[in-house]
This record gives structure tokens, sequence and C-alpha cells, in this order.
């Protein structure tokens, strides 16, 4: 049995220039953004591609230009459809998900998954009544060191009530104290 032990293709050069790698940040995986796929298809490439470094999640546009930088602390979750060869990332801030058809031959979702989890130090669920929750976590800015502090919102509940405020900062308290912020 034979083993490749080849790179894969290259990041290009413009990608990579728009892209502006911070210190000590490296590419981990990249894959062009597709118009059109699915298993057994070959999608049409948009000149868009989506690169993941050891700090941020980017999206070069055919022109070379980034259309989004977004460390890893700020990404909430990710979810990966092998029919249709799609990665859709959602955002801590509740900002519109992010959706790039990418093909199947691509290392990004494994890559998300794993920056992801490795930006959580902390984490509390809060039971907030029937059919509401929310989340406090603890994260690490990969790129800074940094710890940052975060309320993960679910369904039904508001920033703005009181009840949620009183528990959520019970919770960040809780969590501030088990990792040394307080």
């Amino acid at each position: 049995m034979a083993i490749s032990l080849r790179r894969g293709p290259k990041l290009p050069s413009s990608v990579r220039d728009a892209v502006d790698l911070g210190p000590g940040e490296r590419v981990l995986s990249w894959a062009p953004v597709l118009l059109g796929a699915g298993p057994g298809v070959t999608g049409e490439p948009t000149g868009a591609t989506l690169v993941a470094t050891n700090h941020a999640l980017y999206a070069v546009d055919a022109a070379g230009e980034a259309t989004l930088t977004r460390p890893w602390h700020e990404v909430d979750s990710g979810s990966w459809s092998a029919e249709l060869t799609q990665l859709t990332v959602t955002w801590v801030d509740g900002a519109k998900p992010g959706q790039w058809v990418l093909g199947d031959s691509t290392l990004l979702p494994e890559t998300l998954r794993e920056r992801v989890q490795a930006s959580v130090v902390l984490t509390q669920k809060i039971e907030l009544g029937p059919r509401r929750t929310a989340r406090a976590v603890i994260r690490q800015d990969l790129g800074g060191g940094g710890l940052v502090e975060q309320v993960v919102l679910g369904r039904g509940a508001r920033a703005d009530d009181p009840e949620v405020a009183a528990a959520t900062e019970a919770a960040l308290a809780y969590l501030r104290e088990q990792v040394g912020l307080s």
C-alpha cells in the first residue's frame, strides 16, 4: 500500500493576500465556493474561497476581497449537509448564518468543529422555563489569547427580560469565578 505525502492544491496567492495572515496565523484548510453541488455532482466555481486558519474563518470573493473575517470565538456552531455539500455557520451575535456550497472533498467542516471546540473554555446551560434556554460561555480568542464572555440566547429568550438578564449574569459570574476572572 502506497501512502502519498503530496499536499493538496496550494491556496491561490490572491486569496492568501486578501486573508492577510497575522502573526502566528496559518491556513488549516480552504475550499473554493461552488454554485451548486451534491453527491456525484461537480459544482461550478464562483471564484470565491472559504479559508479556515488557526485564528479565524475568512471568505474571499472572486475579486480577491475579504468579505468575511470572523474569529473562532464569534462562531456559535456549524453544520454540514453531505447531500448538498453545504456548510452553514451560525454566529454568536445572531447575525444571518453564512452558507457555502463547497463540494464533498473539503476538510472545512472538520476544521470548523475543531476550532470552535478549541475556543470554548467553559460553558453553562441556563434553564429559563418552558422551552426557554440560554448558554453562558467563556471562550478564548485563539488569535489574541484573551478570554471572552458570551451569552447565547435560545428561542423564546429575550435579552431585555429582567429574569433572563439576572439568570445569565449569575451564570457568567459563576463561570468567571471558575476561570479566575473575578
